[in-house]
């Protein structure tokens, strides 16, 4: 089977259109075009703020028309992930979907199915001229995921609606009314390189194989991150065996899991044999370790030409020590949603080139004060070194309403379409919500969607099935409102 195949047709084939366009964040405004375009080709209102959020306005039909409007909302950048042995362009490229099972996939990339499918839903709901729905205005934000500046930068006096229905959560059997706040640590410090030194060899390190994910929705299943792995490897490499920086190269994008890491060193000819097999013991207990939640890791080194310089020892002691040191993962559940991660913070990207350490985390948390201490723990760990530290990207998070009428009439609903209760939770990813009611007070809003699993990695995928029963569930909704 192939997803053109797929039912509902025009939720995929929508989804499949967009998926066409590159439309990595802060690199989206083809696929923000094409959004535009499809508004106005139905000759439906479409305007364009600042920053460039599209809004296309649709009146009430088929006895919907005398209701009060009701805001869509999705977000049409998507993370751009893939694994190392994949040839592909995410500037040129088109997705490269299809069926596996009861799913839909890519092939070794992201999917985009965060945030496409929200957003091939509402243009499913734009075009279609047979549903019935109250006048909606649809939402469609830019770079969402590295830095929510369409959300920060939204328009004011564009929208009338006072519900707003974000289709970013990925669980159809979640409604989501609350999220996380985050930040972002980046540091930079100039390092002193010096010559190599003689009678050594060089060695080339990998870590890879790492499932990576969504460093808010899956930051608490036990996943490896792979800098920190491979810090661990280096800890202990001057102390015991001379070992000697030239470079760092691990993660990639802000809010994922590190899937990958590479460094290169270089040893004293008289320890290589010594450091082969601490690398070789020590990589063999991170594999136990994470045996459960990390079956496919490697950990592996080879012989490479010696580089020309490497980095001075202090630099180097020190840059090892305050990476190894941050804090990385779950930092506090909540007291008061049972399973709910509050705070955490994640590794997301360290280099070392060129004379130049940089590195970049995100902290998530849905108490503000909370963030704020993990931002300076981060902090301190990298002002100790003389790094130049700046946060960038401050959000804040949704506080949940579980008195909402809107919810309300979702729950009710929930329970008539998939014959189950829904789980009323919030979420420690970020969602655009808690900025948008800063612009726009007094939103009654509710997330929801299909069922998507590991978002922000290659092994990102989305249920076939729970596509077309969230298309129900959600034009019952529609109507109702």
């Amino acid at each position: 089977m192939q997803y053109k195949d797929l039912q509902p047709t025009a939720v995929w084939e929508h989804f499949a259109q967009l998926n066409a366009i590159p439309r990595g964040s802060k690199k989206e405004e083809k696929a923000a075009q094409f959004v535009a375009d499809f508004g106005a080709l139905l000759g439906l209102e479409v305007l364009r703020d600042e920053i460039g959020n599209v809004i296309i306005k649709k009146p009430g039909q088929n006895g919907g028309e005398s209701s009060a409007p009701v805001i869509l909302q999705s977000h049409v950048d998507m993370v751009h992930q893939k694994n190392s042995d994949t040839v592909f362009n995410f500037d040129e490229d088109g997705i490269r979907m299809y069926v596996e099972g009861e799913w839909v996939k890519a092939e070794g990339t992201t999917l985009g199915a965060d945030n496409g499918m929200g957003v091939a839903y509402m243009l499913t709901v734009l075009k279609d001229k047979t549903i019935k729905h109250p006048p909606l205005e649809a939402l469609f934000t830019i770079d969402e995921e590295a830095g929510m500046t369409g959300a920060k930068n939204l328009g004011k006096g564009l929208l009338e609606g006072k519900r707003l229905l974000n289709i970013d959560t990925e669980d159809d059997e979640e409604i989501t009314i609350g999220c996380a706040g985050g930040v972002d640590t980046n540091i930079s410090l100039d390092v002193r390189m010096e010559e190599t030194p003689e009678n050594t060899k060089a060695y080339y390190i990998t870590v890879n194989g790492l499932k990576g994910g969504h460093s808010g929705v899956d930051i608490d299943l036990g996943r490896g991150n792979a800098n920190k792995i491979l810090i661990r490897l280096l800890f202990q490499g001057y102390s015991k065996f001379g070992m000697r920086l030239n470079s760092l190269d691990g993660g990639g994008l802000r809010n994922a899991i590190p899937r990958e890491a590479f460094a290169t060193v270089v040893v004293d000819i008289q320890k290589t044999g010594e450091f082969e097999e601490h690398l070789h013991h020590l990589s063999e207990d991170i594999k136990r370790e994470l045996a459960t939640t990390e079956p496919t890791l490697r950990v592996k080194w080879e012989l490479t030409a010696n580089p020309v310089n490497v980095v001075n020892i202090t630099s180097q002691v020190n840059i090892i020590r305050a990476l190894y040191s941050i804090t990385n993962g779950v930092y506090r559940m909540s007291s008061d949603i049972p399973g709910l991660v509050e705070t955490s913070s994640n590794l997301a990207r360290i280099v070392v080139k060129d004379g130049k350490f940089t590195s970049q985390s995100l902290q998530r948390s849905s108490v503000e004060s909370a963030k704020d201490d993990i931002a300076n723990s981060i902090r301190s760990c990298f002002e100790q070194i003389g790094a130049v530290v700046e946060n960038a990207g401050d959000y804040p998070g949704w506080k949940p309403n579980p008195k909402s009428d809107l919810l309300d009439i979702a729950i009710a609903l929930h329970k008539d379409v998939f014959h189950r209760d829904p789980k009323v939770a919030a979420c420690h990813a970020g969602l655009e919500t808690g900025i948008i009611t800063g612009v726009y007070p007094g939103l009654d809003m509710i997330s929801i969607g299909p069922t998507i699993k590991h978002p922000h990695s290659p092994d990102e995928k989305v249920k076939i099935k729970s596509v077309a029963d969230f298309w129900d569930f959600f034009l019952k909704l529609l109507a109702q409102l």
